[in-house]
Order: structure tokens, then sequence, then C-alpha cells
């Protein structure tokens, strides 16, 4: 969108701009005065002495690693903005998403005057803590907030003026805040506008890193916008499918974030995958020149720029031609989608999606993770691609199956032993999979099952940190997230006395279920997932509209798991030049399961049945794509004009 012009000669545009700021001076009075109320809320006398508890090095050093991530992309930024201010009597301050500060840089003088009020890393400067101030508030309030002198709740603070800004991870959620704080007698107000800048770079550079194998547009209603702090990003899937946008985007769409997760590439453009390629990969030269002009949905015409990186420009290609003139002439197959990361996790269902995010909240939080769900619902993808999203990443990630191990074993495999411990005890000792897991995540799957006796000694590694390997009296620290899952209720078995009451508050920081596939809307694009990583080079494999429609209505008792079996038997079944999967390539016991065994226990024959499959498999495809005709005319291999008769049909049958 183009900037607004003022005309300076005009009364009128000078008057907008006089209310304009009048009522923006009006809005930050109305948080300051709210904020005073919260504070007061708090018990907090203005007359108190600020709270200068400081978390010890130990600590200090804990919670940065947690945030490394933000760490990472902010310091430098953080390293330039304090140039900017040098010498003003000001320091710049990064907190995580609490308010605890984790950096900060600044002049001497002012850092000197600024610890007296514990304004340095290790101190917590919420509103619950510090009372109305910019960092607290900020975080309350959801937007950059400046409070100045008297307007801090406490009077010990009231000699700063403080300016503050969110910083958002590429799904909305709060990273942490970027402030700049100094003496009100020399606040300056130009120093928001540099704030705001700062945290939409490291924005940027957070969303860059998160979608490297992505589709990105960067656009802007002027072409020399593209490449700045103005202009808009999207990412998308090489599919099309949307996966998130920064803030500018956001803004030049006229959609939050929320609303824009049921939009693809080309509801958002109006251009296909396919188009968006061809109109690209001849641009040469710098970014502006390659620039080409796109619709917004909202009809607004933009200029825009695309990352195409190799493996995105192949799959981008939807039709038969070779595009050796784009990449090398051997032709780079897609990769195979990585199911170990939250982001992949989503692919449509809107009870996976809630519960993602409310595990992304709890990530890095030392707050521990209780997964249930049926058998073959995915809880060891959910609990490997948490750690994966984690501070810990780069730390081990180990996994034991309570329910696999016999009763005699899982003690020594779960706290290890010395040598001698018991007979047939290894010689050398053994390491335990709770110490494998120092400095990583630590999966118990099928918790449930762990025997009675040996709950109490987990219970006691959970509260003291501490493991003692068996035949030992070294009690070893240890440091692990943990995660645990159970197809079980296990709140039954606590009051049927199978399971201890305190294990289960203690394990249970937060409790997700994930939904049996039976009750998922994301089955098309999960069979389609599970048939890239079948085939993940050559000629792609689809299901028919009538397999589709028998998946839709089958109840799948053995979950994800279950339909990974069939469809890898149905790929085996396939001749050389077969790519799509009928009825009668389908294991046999896929029709023992289905509730209409007379039906679909041999190859159907009858017209009008195939007529009823294929209109399922249609209302299916459109409902996955939210009405996308081309994207469903895609999944189901058929053509728009073919799609396009279905869907009269569909709506005949509909008004019988």
């Amino acid at each position: 969108m183009n900037p607004v012009s003022i005309d300076r000669s005009s009364g009128s545009s000078r008057s907008a701009l006089l209310a304009g700021n009048h009522a923006g001076r009006m809005e930050g009075l109305d948080i300051i005065r709210q904020s005073h109320e919260r504070s007061r809320s708090f018990g907090l006398s203005d007359t108190m002495r600020p709270d200068y508890g400081v978390l010890g090095e130990a600590e200090l050093r804990l919670k940065r690693e947690q945030n490394r991530a933000l760490s990472t992309h902010a310091l430098p930024v953080i390293e330039t903005l304090y140039g900017q201010i040098a010498n003003t009597h000001s320091m710049v301050v990064l907190t995580d998403s609490e308010g605890l500060i984790l950096h900060s840089l600044g002049d001497d003088d002012f850092l000197a005057r600024a610890d007296r009020v514990a304004l340095r890393p290790g101190a917590l400067w919420s509103e619950q803590q510090q009372g109305t101030n910019a960092i607290g508030t900020a975080i309350a309030a959801g937007d950059a907030t400046m409070v100045l002198g008297d307007q801090h709740y406490l009077r010990a603070n009231r000699f700063l003026a403080c300016s503050s800004v969110p910083i958002l991870d590429p799904f909305g959620e709060l990273l942490g805040v970027l402030d700049v704080t100094g003496d009100c007698r020399g606040h300056s107000r130009h120093t928001m506008a540099l704030a705001k800048m700062s945290a939409q770079m490291i924005e940027n550079h957070l969303f860059t890193s998160a979608f490297p194998e992505a589709l990105r547009i960067h656009f802007h209603g002027r072409p020399e916008f593209i490449g700045t702090l103005m202009e808009g990003i999207a990412a998308f899937r090489a599919d099309g499918r949307f996966l998130s946008a920064n803030r500018s985007a956001q803004f030049q769409f006229g959609l939050p974030l929320a609303s824009l997760r049921a939009h693809t590439l080309s509801s958002l453009f109006n251009v296909s995958c396919g188009e968006l390629f061809d109109r690209m990969r001849s641009g040469v030269g710098t970014p502006v020149e390659r620039t080409i002009s796109l619709c917004l949905h909202s009809g607004v015409n933009v200029f825009a720029s695309a990352d195409l990186r190799r493996s995105t420009a192949v799959s981008l290609s939807t039709d038969s031609r070779d595009v050796t003139d784009v990449v090398p002439r051997k032709r780079v197959p897609e990769p195979q989608p990585k199911l170990s990361d939250l982001r992949y996790l989503m692919t449509g269902d809107a009870q996976v999606a809630a519960l993602v995010e409310r595990v992304r909240k709890v990530i890095g939080k030392n707050i521990p993770i209780l997964i249930g769900g049926e058998t073959g619902t995915g809880k060891d993808v959910l609990a490997s691609a948490v750690h994966r999203d984690s501070p810990r990443c780069d730390g081990p990630f180990v996994a034991l199956n309570c329910a696999s191990i016999p009763d005699t074993l899982i003690e020594a495999e779960l706290f290890g032993y010395e040598e001698g411990a018991f007979t047939g005890a290894s010689k050398r000792g053994a390491c335990g999979k709770i110490l494998q897991a120092d400095g990583g995540t630590l999966f118990l799957d099928e918790i449930g099952d762990m025997p009675f006796s040996l709950q109490s000694r987990l219970l006691r590694v959970l509260q003291e940190r501490t493991v003692t390997p068996l035949g030992s009296t070294r009690a070893v620290p240890v440091d692990f997230a943990l995660i645990c899952a159970t197809n079980r209720n296990l709140r039954e078995r606590v009051s049927a006395g199978e399971f201890r009451e305190d294990l289960y508050y203690r394990i249970n920081g937060l409790l997700v279920t994930l939904p049996p596939l039976r009750q998922r809307t994301d089955l098309a694009v999960t069979v389609e997932k599970i048939l890239r990583a079948e085939r993940p080079s050559g000629t792609p494999i689809r299901v028919s509209p009538e397999v589709l429609a028998a998946f839709t209505r089958h109840s799948w008792p053995g979950n994800f798991r279950q339909l990974a079996n069939v469809l890898r038997t149905a790929c085996a079944m396939l001749d050389d030049h077969e790519t799509c999967i009928g009825l009668d390539h389908l294991p046999q016991d896929f029709f023992d399961d289905e509730r209409d065994t007379r039906t679909l226990s041999r190859p159907v024959k009858d017209s009008a049945r195939l007529d009823d499959l294929a209109l399922s498999a249609v209302a299916a495809a459109l409902e996955t794509h939210a009405g996308n005709v081309s994207a469903a005319a895609r999944m189901l291999g058929v053509s728009r004009n073919t799609l396009y008769r279905k869907m009269a049909a569909l709506d005949e049958t509909r008004r019988r």
C-alpha cells in the first residue's frame, strides 16, 4: 500500500493530522490509566520500593538458553540500535515474553543509575512486579507502549522514559520485548520509531529463518520498498498452502494472521503456484528488476518478488515440461517433508491447530507436557516436534516405551546401573535413559503402564533433578525437558490406585489430546503426505475418488499407523505403469474393517455406486481446500472442467 502523503498547504489535512495525533495521545493515556488500575489491583503502592530480586547467573543462563533463537536474531540489531542512541544517557533492553531482562546495552553512566532500580539482566519487569512500566505494560496491552516519567506507577522509576515494542514469532506469539530506556529529561520523540523499526527487523529475521524451504513472496505497493523493512513477506508451502505472514503483509492483506490461515497462494494473490513460477523464472537482475505485478484478493495491485529455491522451483511446476532452463539438468526431486517440526503438523485440522498453538506457548518454559490419544494418533511425532522446536533441540531426544519393556528391566533401562548391580548386568554398567536425556528431552511413552513400584523413584527424580543408578549411592544431577504420552485415562488409574496421584500432577503441566483420525478433517492432505514419503522421487502417486471416499467413511481403528500400512501395501500392489490407487489395490483387511463390508469387499461395478463415491470424494476435496476449485482438481487428479461437472451433479443430488 502506498504511504499516505499529507499536503502541508491544506488546512483540512493539517486538521486531520492534529486530530490523529490527539486521538493517539488519548489512546496512550487510556493505556496508562488502565495499567495504573491493574497495578493497584496487584496490591502495589506507588511509594513501595521496586522488586530488586535478580536471577542468579545459572538461572539467567538457563533463561537465555531457552530464548536462544530470540537472542541470536536480536543481539546484532540491538548493537545497531544502540549505535544510534549512544551518548544520550540511554540503554537498550531485551526481555523474554514475561518481561525478564535477558540482555542490556547502554551508556555506562546511565547503566549505573538503572542498576539502582534493578533495570538489568535477570530482573523481572512485569506489571505485577514493577507496576506501570513500558516493558510490562507493552506485554499486558499487546502493543508498542511508551511510559514517560510520572506515568510510571512506582515513584522510584519516574526518572525513566521508556519505549517498548513487543516482538512476535512468525506465528503471532509473543517472544519478548525490545525496550529503549533513558533519562526522562532527555527523551526524544524519535525513540519509539527507532524501537519499532528494530523490532520489525528482528521479526523479519525470525520469519526468514523459520521458513528456509518455503516459497516466500515479498511484496509492496511500491517496488522500491521491496527488500526494505516496509515489505510484506508471506510464506507458502510448495503446493500453495499458507504458512504465515509478517506484520506488514498482514496490514497489506487487511487480514489478521488467524484469518489468513484459511487462505492459499491463489486466494491471496489470484495466481497459482505454476503461474507464479512461469512468470518469475525468466527474471534477471536485482530484486527490484525481477519484480512482477500481482493483484491481492482485495483488488489492490502490488509489486512482488519470490524466493524460488531449487527444490521449490521444481515442485512449483504443474505441467510435464522440463525445467532444466531454471534448475540444473539433473532433475532435483522434491524433498521429503519433515514431520518432526510443529509447523508441518498443521495440515488443516482445526483441532490440531489449536493443540499446536497451546503446546507452542509452553515450549522452553520448563513445563512438562502430557500427550493423550488413541494408539497410532501420532503422540511420538508430536513429542519429537516439540523437541525440535525447543531451545534444547541440539540436545538428545531420548524415548522410552514403558509398555514394551519387561517390568524386571525397565528400572535398569530408565535409571541405569553400576557394575555388578544385578545378575547379568554388564561389567561396565550402563547409562540409563534419564542420564542420556541430560541437556535434551526425555519422552516417556505409555507412561500409564509404568510399574507402580517405579513411579515413586521417577517422582523423586523429577522433584530433585538427580538420578541414582542401580547399585550406586551417588546422585547425578540431570537437566531435561519431560514429555509423557499415554493412551489410558490416567485419572481413572489414579482412582483405581494404579497410578500415583502426586506423579500424575507432576507430569501433567499441560495436557493435550490428539484426536483420532476418524475425527480429523485433514484426511486428504494426510494421504497426500504419506504417499509423497512412500515415493519421494518419480511420478507422484494419488488415490482415486472412490478410494478417497472409502477412506473418508472408514473408522480407522488403528489411526495413522493403519492408514500408513494400507497405503504402503497399496503402493506395492501397483504395476510399474500405474500411478493411481484404486479399490482393487487396497488390502483385504481394510474392507474387513469397513462398516459396509458387503458393498466394499469386492471391486465396485455398479455405476450408480461409483457416482456416489465420486461425488463424496468431490465434496471432501472441496471442503479440504476451502472451495478452491483448482486445488481440489489437482488433489483429485482431474481437470477443472471435469470437477465443475461433478460439482453440478453434486448440487443436483443435494437438491433432491
